[in-house]
């Protein structure tokens, strides 16, 4: 398993990121470098995509491995690079930080869009389902809403009450932050306060 984990780094600046070619079913865990944790030229985005009527599709750990997994791996063949991340059986949430050669946002979600509805309607053998409904997408330019957004997608699944503390859930970012970040950082970013922070998360 450490295989598939980024080292530990010795600055937390960009690295060029390798695509990877998606040809099994699941492809492997395959883990970001570390978080920068500062705005830059590119564009850093936060997102959150919902189910058709956030209906409960990605429900079970298989499921939802499925998902992480497609957006651990297409992240990098679109060339952004994702800093936190959060996936649930009927959404989820990401902030991902942009380079001069990556593709469009639009694209990116797109294809992960499209391959997860057709795996996940292969999985239950289902023809032509509808799985996403919508995304939503906005731009971070101000440092403060950057790094809440950063938090509250590392513990997006305490707040929904799903683990008490937020490195137990396994399908979202705030292990992997833990061991690849350093102490100050971590404390940083977890002091950040939510409770201004407007997003669509009623799922």
């Amino acid at each position: 398993m450490d295989d598939h984990l980024p080292p530990s780094p010795n600055s937390f600046s960009l690295n060029p990121i390798p695509t990877k070619d998606l040809k099994s079913e699941l492809p492997h865990k395959d883990w970001p470098h570390a978080p920068v944790h500062r705005l830059g030229t590119n564009g850093v985005y936060f997102i959150t995509a919902g189910t058709l009527k956030k209906i409960h599709l990605f429900n079970t750990s298989e499921k939802l491995d499925l998902l992480e997994r497609m957006l651990l791996s297409l992240s990098k063949e679109h060339k952004w690079q994702l800093e936190a991340w959060a996936v649930f059986q009927n959404h989820y949430h990401f902030v991902a930080r942009g380079r001069p050669d990556s593709t469009p946002m639009r694209d990116f979600l797109a294809e992960l869009h499209s391959r997860s509805a057709i795996e996940l309607n292969r999985l239950d053998g289902v023809n032509g389902r509808t799985v996403w409904h919508n995304f939503w997408d906005t731009q971070l330019t101000y440092q403060y809403s950057y790094l809440a957004r950063l938090n509250y997608t590392h513990q997006n699944a305490v707040k929904h009450k799903l683990v008490p503390v937020a490195n137990q859930y396994p399908w979202c970012s705030a292990a992997w932050f833990e061991r690849t970040a350093s102490p100050a950082q971590v404390k940083t970013i977890y002091r950040f306060k939510m409770d201004r922070v407007r997003v669509e998360d009623d799922f």
